[in-house]
């Protein structure tokens, strides 16, 4: 008991920890605002591009579809019992521009998440209501039903169901609702089902400058911790491990009040050593050439960042020569690849063009960079993987859009003289933005200088 008594008193006494992005429901506040604005700006159009005059999205809870995020309220963390949204677009027949107006967004089952949809209840009262006087929730074969309701008043041309071979993204639709929906639609409407394919993609993928913004700060926030990761004020050389520097970021983040969508990794290059003479998780050397790789999650947002340190000898004032040329040819590749991002491209293609320029300037590397945003590895084209350096079938040939955001992961490997000629391998990864208008920039910036831990 006295224990107990010592624990709640520390929490009561502590200060709490400083939340660079304001408390939780001022987040959801702003998190709500930019779901609306989302719905109303991009999906009107997306749906046109696509050919789908109605959405129709299903799931249950705890097997939610991918774009549950996307489309539900930041104070919504699973579906309800099931959730069935539907969009229809009131405009596709006549053939007038598509518009916010334009676009119906009914939930059968869950609720209108703060607004945003219209949300159908069942008609039947409930049975242990307690004299509250509420409607049941809508259940089982009802909710259905219902949604066959939805769907024959409105007459859509083509039903989009989350269905791919290809794109998780675009492949949220479970075998048992799939079967539960078409024994109750029937052949007249389960013919005009069309696998959605970039119509969800596209969604998840889409950022507004409200969120632009923001990330921003996210970027900010990530380069003030990996510079003081790789600093004296952190790695003692010597007696720091790789892994003291994983934890030092988890518990900054915990601290932070922020999370964070994978375990951050740190690894050493070392002068006369292999990666297996290395090893796992060294301890900290002078001459030592560090690479983080980070990220942060924020409002359902995400950054992934890798840096580079290197621990300088004694005398040293900067790293030598050869390693500064080694990150050089990491940033100029950074630029092939920024130059050859823009949207109507397919990841492949822009591989394929960044590859040839990198060779002719006879940089030896790779590239395997992804879009970023409600997920880490987010909705849209691969430019390559790691060990697919000839295209990625399927997942390469979807098309870069306006308004979405990426990570340029690459890597280049350069003989450093001071090294005996020993390969070092410097990569790389910075976000990116691609605004509404098609430009492309930094987040924020990228790094053209290793950081030095003295």
């Amino acid at each position: 008991m006295a224990l107990l008594f010592l624990l709640c008193a520390a929490r009561t006494d502590a200060q709490p920890a400083a939340r660079p992005f304001g408390t939780l429901r001022e987040q959801a506040a702003m998190q709500q605002d930019w779901l609306r604005k989302r719905l109303d700006t991009f999906l009107p159009a997306i749906m046109r591009k696509h050919g789908i005059d109605m959405w129709v999205v299903p799931m249950r809870e705890y097997n939610e579809d991918p774009v549950f995020t996307a489309v539900t309220s930041p104070e919504t963390f699973a579906a309800r019992r099931r959730t069935i949204y539907v969009f229809f677009d009131t405009c596709a027949a006549a053939g007038t521009a598509p518009s916010a107006s334009c676009v119906q967004r009914i939930a059968l089952g869950g609720t209108a998440q703060g607004g945003v949809f219209e949300a159908r209840r069942s008609v039947q009262q409930a049975a242990g209501n307690i004299g509250r006087g509420r409607q049941a929730e809508l259940w089982g074969d009802e909710q259905w039903q219902a949604l066959k309701t939805v769907i024959d008043e409105r007459n859509p041309s083509v039903i989009g169901i989350d269905r791919s071979t290809v794109f998780a993204f675009s492949d949220g639709l479970s075998s048992g609702e799939l079967q539960g929906m078409s024994a109750a639609l029937g052949e007249k409407w389960t013919s005009r089902f069309k696998n959605a394919e970039g119509l969800p993609l596209e969604l998840i993928a889409s950022r507004l400058p409200e969120e632009e913004a923001f990330f921003v700060r996210l970027q900010e926030l990530v380069w003030s911790m990996t510079p003081e990761m790789f600093s004296s004020k952190v790695i003692t050389p010597g007696t720091t491990k790789t892994s003291d520097l994983v934890w030092w970021w988890r518990q900054r983040v915990n601290d932070l009040g922020l999370g964070t969508w994978f375990q951050p990794s740190v690894d050493v290059q070392r002068k006369g050593a292999s990666a297996e003479q290395v090893g796992d998780d060294p301890v900290i050397q002078p001459g030592d050439v560090l690479h983080c790789d980070v990220g942060l999650t924020v409002a359902r947002l995400n950054t992934d960042t890798q840096h580079l340190a290197y621990v300088l000898r004694p005398g040293e004032t900067d790293a030598p020569a050869g390693l500064r040329q080694a990150l050089a040819h990491a940033n100029a590749l950074q630029d092939i690849v920024m130059s050859e991002l823009r949207p109507g491209r397919s990841g492949n293609e822009i591989l394929a063009a960044s590859l040839a320029r990198m060779r002719a300037q006879k940089i030896e590397g790779t590239v395997y960079s992804h879009p970023i945003g409600l997920h880490g590895h987010g909705a849209g084209p691969l430019i390559g993987l790691w060990d697919y350096q000839d295209g990625v079938p399927g997942r390469g040939d979807a098309k870069v859009i306006p308004s979405m955001w990426w990570s340029i992961e690459l890597q280049a490997t350069t003989p450093v003289p001071e090294w005996g000629g020993q390969p070092v391998r410097m990569a790389q990864e910075e976000d990116a933005i691609i605004t509404a208008d098609g430009k492309v920039r930094w987040a924020l910036r990228r790094q053209d200088k290793l950081f030095l831990v003295r």
